[in-house]
């Protein structure tokens, strides 16, 4: 249900039980752990540049761009529209319930596959920072990862702002290293001081021969994915004091500091190996964080940022599976489900969602183990399928952002920014396209498996009887 503008106080809840007690800190931590930056730029730096190589950069400059434009959408509507459902709410309320369910669904359905790929990706970084400390050389990831998702199921039956804070704290500690890493490089490389001779200037802005528009915008996905989860924020709608203020600063300052980190990272990974063509390989043939910290300060840093990554990864697992268990359970719960999927636990949580989800994703890694899978294969096409399926959500979210506040009743803003929802959506559907049409490998069948996901919810929807008055019913609660 979605509920109003204030609450009775910290600790409050509503009709469905949600707790209704985080502040513009803890949503902002939600949103920043399910980016997971310091994890993000782990691996995603090495998918830019092995499209872009040395100009890898300008992946993130165009992400960056995009994602602001998207935000603008979830930052207006946040301010009318308060519900644990996110996307689904959000879309439901500008372009009506059968709309809002399908966008919920992909949403659901992003988390739940971004999360699949984090947690292998965890396996791969802590078994590098098992070997780096002499444990042992550790090449089966499933086990790793298991015990990872193991983790991460018990921690969310503790309170919604204690997973926030541990959020927050990982990414605090991984950003730190990882910022003093960049500004190392930045300084010696300055200075004249680095390994091989590198040095500083602007060649890390420059594109490999007839590189255009279309392959930035192929190797922008990476950085779309990189940004994946600064809506997250909006999944708390029910649980932040004075949601319709804080939920809006919450992404704003999400996609403030880690659009900022990612811009500083990038430079420094790509300066680091050397921005010419060699130094663009060894990027995509190497491990970023050990690499450069090993080489700019010593084994030690190198070891240690294996460990960071990790825990940033940990951070997005347990971001994106909490959101999807709570975006799954606003829409089980407005389309009338009863029984124990609607349960809450007694810190709120909606447990049996979430054991849904982790018992999926469990599935889905054991199987992609046993087809033979490398580490690192597995979690790009896990981390692919949850791209796609998020740039649907926001492309749905974007064009109900500009019916509601320019096309449906009085303007709610000012008419010259009808330009910025029209340019996300350019920005969304264009980068859709091109990840879309021309791929070739497993790539190819992702769009697919993203489409029978959304036809599996139409279908839901239309042919589930009374569930689209039942939708619209819970959300036409909401206080807009």
């Amino acid at each position: 249900m979605v509920i109003g503008e204030s609450a009775a106080g910290t600790g409050s809840t509503d009709g469905a039980g949600l707790r209704r007690e985080l502040s513009v800190v803890d949503a902002a931590a939600f949103s920043i752990g399910l980016i997971g930056p310091v994890g993000a730029m782990a691996l995603l730096g090495v998918g830019a540049a092995g499209i872009l190589g040395q100009g890898a950069t300008w992946a993130f400059v165009f992400a960056i761009i995009g994602v602001s434009l998207v935000a603008y959408g979830f930052v207006k509507l946040s301010r009318y529209i308060s519900h644990t459902g996110s996307v689904y709410a959000l879309v439901g309320k500008t372009l009506g319930p059968r709309a809002g369910f399908i966008a919920g669904f992909a949403l659901f359905g992003a988390y739940a596959t971004i999360g699949t790929g984090s947690t292998i990706e965890i396996a791969l970084f802590f078994n590098q920072f098992l070997h780096g400390i002499h444990i042992g050389s550790f090449s089966e990831w499933i086990w790793t990862a298991i015990i990872a998702l193991a983790i991460v199921f018990a921690l969310s039956f503790t309170e919604i702002r204690v997973i926030t804070r541990v959020l927050l704290i990982s990414e605090l500690i991984g950003a730190a290293l990882v910022g003093i890493l960049s500004v190392v490089i930045l300084i010696r490389t300055g200075t004249g001081h680095a390994p091989d001779g590198q040095h500083l200037n602007l060649d890390f802005l420059k594109l490999p021969t007839g590189t255009g528009i279309s392959e930035i915008a192929s190797a922008a996905v990476f950085g779309f994915l990189a940004f994946a989860g600064f809506e997250g924020a909006a999944a708390l709608g029910e649980e932040t004091l004075n949601p319709k203020r804080e939920i809006p600063r919450a992404i704003k300052i999400a996609v403030v500091i880690v659009g900022i980190f990612f811009l500083l990272t990038i430079v420094g990974q790509s300066v680091g190996y050397g921005a010419t063509p060699k130094g663009a390989e060894a990027f995509v043939n190497g491990s970023a964080y050990g690499d450069l910290g090993q080489a700019y300060v010593g084994q030690a840093l190198a070891v240690l940022l294996n460990l960071v990554a990790s825990l940033s990864l940990f951070a997005i697992t347990l971001g994106t599976l909490n959101g999807a268990a709570r975006i799954s359970y606003a829409l089980a719960r407005d389309a009338g489900v009863s029984g124990r999927l609607v349960r809450l636990s007694k810190s709120g949580a909606p447990v049996a969602t979430l054991a849904v989800i982790c018992t999926f994703v469990m599935i889905f890694m054991v199987g992609q183990r046993l087809a033979g899978t490398g580490v690192e294969d597995a979690t790009f096409y896990w981390l692919t399928i949850g791209t796609i399926a998020l740039l649907v959500a926001y492309a749905l979210a974007t064009l109900g952002a500009l019916r509601f506040l320019f096309l449906s009743g009085p303007a709610k803003a000012p008419r010259w920014q009808i330009v910025i929802p029209v340019l996300a959506l350019a920005f969304v559907v264009y980068t859709i396209y091109k990840n879309v049409v021309g791929v070739s490998g497993p790539y190819r069948y992702f769009p697919y498996y993203v489409l029978a996901w959304l036809v599996l919810a139409g279908l839901i929807v239309f042919l589930v009887n009374g569930l689209q008055d039942r939708v619209r019913a819970r959300l036409d609660s909401a206080d807009v």
